[in-house]
């Protein structure tokens, strides 16, 4: 359970991590709190809503840690414009981004009057602020629509969500921080010592296959470069688990390996996992859970689903590690 407090200790509503069917009003008081239990691999996952101006937005309730009333900020010299600056939180300092200044989007809502949803993901804790909550949605992963993704909805919306007779937005938020914050992607980049070892541990990276299930472009460009430069070549990135469910369907092509996100539309990765582990055919190949939140309860989702590793994005040097010894133990030095 996620609790939001004021900064003295008030509270303004609570977020149940396992379910939610909850309404607030525009300010974000008075949520009520309905815990509804969603099964793993199931393809249904919750969305917290929030208001920017007169569009609404979502974001995974997994990212979400708590929901304040405006924090205060101390600035930062020389940020980036969207960047307000720093807040103390529990005495954790953590940066705030205006998502309103971010979109370019304007609002009549006072900096005083909005809120701070404090996000956590890629092993770091911001806030991004906000005019409003509304709720949180049970969803599943055939209500995000992404035909408009990287076109008429630009670089910074991934799907819409067609609820209540209207469109919602869900933000690529990893893109967001990264454009706010370069230093994000540096963290992608393997290590000469570990590119080294790859070689050395299994020959030619080559001669492996390894599919990719990614829904954010950056991060999908970003395992496919860093895999490059472990030497792994022969990658194939889809952009959702159902296209990678598809390929792996295909019994003229194997793959010796999965990478896949978890949150993503038509199927998500827990789902694509336990498919995976089920099908007699592929339950041998082994399945990297690669995503932005790896809390403990979605470690032990993950495990309950059959995934041979968890591990947490930025990570990428684990990643490369740990596809290396996934290889070697599962194909016993048979391949193709």
């Amino acid at each position: 359970m996620y609790e939001a407090l004021e900064p003295s200790g008030k509270m303004i509503y609570s977020v149940a991590v396992e379910g939610g069917n909850d309404a607030c009003d525009r300010g974000g008081i008075g949520m009520r709190s309905e815990k509804i239990l969603t099964e793993v691999g199931t393809n249904e996952w919750q969305v917290v809503v929030f208001l920017l101006g007169d569009q609404a937005f979502a974001i995974n309730v997994d990212k979400t840690r708590e929901i304040l009333r405006w924090t205060g900020v101390r600035a930062v010299p020389r940020s980036n414009e969207s960047m307000l600056g720093i807040a103390t939180v529990r005495g954790e300092v953590i940066p705030l981004i205006d998502l309103r200044s971010y979109l370019g989007i304007r609002s009549e809502i006072l900096l005083e009057e909005s809120k701070v949803i404090v996000a956590e993901f890629n092993k770091m804790k911001l806030g991004f602020v906000v005019d409003a909550v509304e709720r949180i949605y049970r969803i599943n992963s055939d209500e995000l629509d992404s035909t408009l993704s990287g076109s008429f909805l630009g670089e910074n919306a991934l799907y819409v969500i067609k609820r209540d007779g209207r469109n919602i937005l869900l933000l690529d938020y990893e893109r967001i921080v990264q454009a706010i914050n370069p230093t994000f992607s540096e963290n992608f980049h393997l290590t000469s010592d570990v590119a080294h070892n790859v070689g050395q541990k299994i020959g030619d990276p080559n001669a492996f296959r390894i599919l990719v299930a990614e829904d954010s472009p950056l991060i999908r460009k970003l395992i496919r470069d860093s895999l490059e430069q472990g030497g792994f070549h022969n990658v194939e990135l889809v952009g959702h688990g159902k296209a990678a469910w598809d390929r792996l369907q295909d019994e003229e092509d194997v793959f010796h390996l999965l990478i896949t996100d978890i949150e993503m539309p038509k199927m998500d990765g827990l789902t694509l996992t336990r498919r995976v582990k089920e099908d007699p055919r592929l339950k041998g190949t082994p399945v990297v859970v690669f995503s932005s939140i790896m809390a403990e309860d979605i470690k032990r989702k993950a495990q309950s689903v059959g995934a041979d590793v968890q591990i947490t994005k930025p990570e990428i040097d684990l990643l490369v590690g740990k596809v290396c010894d996934l290889l070697l133990a599962s194909t016993k030095g048979h391949r193709v």
